[in-house]
């Protein structure tokens, strides 16, 4: 199992990295831009042109603008209002941003600030809005560097951690590889501060019940997460089917050695093909919106063949619903026959029900997506 799931690491093509504070600021000591260097310099290595076929995709989560911005104030302790919180984030993420950008313009690589709330990732149109224009950044080899946008939120100032956010993230890229690194080497059995006979863990299911126990709740100053919330990371990874692997980010050319398949810190596979993991994920946890009919030539293909759904096999359309909302699939006797991620708006969908593809710009003016549903969108019941 172990040489199977780490020579899978060299078929990756897309990754996201997660830096914490702890790494970042050198344990609050202010932006450890020497070791910014060293991650991006690492980073560009893998993405470049001469890899040809096997450069990677990379978005980067990094955490540390609480951090820097408190430096940059003189506090030592982090503070409990949310509106100094959001003031040094404000203040930190302009000297974090520089610092990466400044790096990465050297190996001559773009960088894109990306700042998200949650309502971005569970707000089904934002959440494929955000989705495209990092996938075209990513795929313009331009680095997408995604934080929490502190500054916005009220109810308070995380999503829970930025281990949290960058699963969110590797699930809206469908990433092939997390990877978290942490000033630690990675999980172990125990808490190896208090038990000097603590083992790491090199490979394990990122399902394993076992591993809730191991994790504990132990966390820093400076960060929010602690590795009980690395597992709860790769755990959400997991279920789009992105295996984690959380390790020493001081460790020398650690990404380097992960993409080689070297037995660097702890891996967290998936157990689950990313598709199937996908449409398990739509089948169970999203809000339905709406309701389409379909005719029975359309739930015969779609049962069949695993197809995506056009709106020519749309006999009505029920409820109100915005592109992206989650609409199910129902036959003439209203029995659920699938469900799915819509393209189109409830008033535009209803336009276009029971006519062709081909049909779509003519009647409502524009084209999102050639199908009303597409199949990686869609799961059959």
């Amino acid at each position: 199992m172990k040489i199977k799931q780490r020579n899978h690491l060299k078929n990756t093509r897309r990754w996201v990295v997660k830096i914490g504070s702890a790494l970042l600021t050198n344990e609050g000591n202010g932006l450890d831009y020497a070791a910014i260097a060293q991650w991006v310099k690492q980073m560009a290595s893998l993405m470049s042109p001469e890899n040809g076929p096997d450069k990677l995709e990379i978005l980067l989560v990094s955490s540390g603008a609480v951090a820097e911005g408190m430096k940059r104030m003189g506090w030592k302790n982090r503070p409990d209002s949310v509106y100094k919180l959001q003031a040094a984030a404000a203040v930190g993420q302009m000297g974090l941003i520089h610092a990466y950008e400044s790096q990465f313009q050297k190996h001559k690589l773009h960088t894109a600030q990306i700042l998200l709330t949650h309502d971005d990732l569970s707000n089904r149109t934002r959440y494929l809005n955000a989705r495209s224009v990092l996938l075209k950044l990513i795929t313009l080899n331009i680095v997408p560097i995604v934080n929490e946008n502190d500054t916005v939120v009220t109810d308070e100032i995380r999503f829970g951690d930025n281990d949290t956010l960058a699963a969110l993230v590797a699930n809206l890229i469908d990433a092939d590889l997390l990877v978290i690194l942490t000033d630690q080497q990675g999980m172990f059995d125990s808490d190896p501060r208090y038990n000097p006979q603590a083992k790491l863990l090199t490979e394990v299911d990122a399902l394993a019940p076992e591993l809730d126990d191991m994790a504990g709740d132990s966390k820093g100053d400076l960060g929010r997460g602690g590795m009980a919330t690395k597992l709860r990371a790769a755990r959400l990874a997991a279920r789009s089917g992105t295996t984690t692997v959380i390790a020493s980010g001081r460790q020398d050319d650690v990404l380097g050695a992960i993409y080689r398949g070297q037995s660097v810190g702890t891996l967290l596979f998936a157990n689950q093909a990313p598709l199937l993991a996908r449409k398990q994920w739509l089948a169970g946890h999203l809000l339905m919106k709406g309701e389409l009919l379909l005719d029975s030539g359309a739930i015969k293909v779609l049962r069949s063949k695993g197809s995506s759904l056009l709106a020519v096999g749309v006999k009505e359309v029920v409820g109100e619903f915005s592109r992206g909302d989650m609409v199910v699939c129902v036959d003439e006797q209203g029995h659920e026959v699938a469900r799915g991620l819509i393209n189109y708006g409830s008033d535009d969908a209803d336009k276009i029900k029971g006519h062709a593809s081909s049909e779509i710009v003519d009647i409502i003016g524009y084209v999102d997506e050639p199908e009303l549903i597409h199949r990686d969108n869609l799961v059959v019941i």
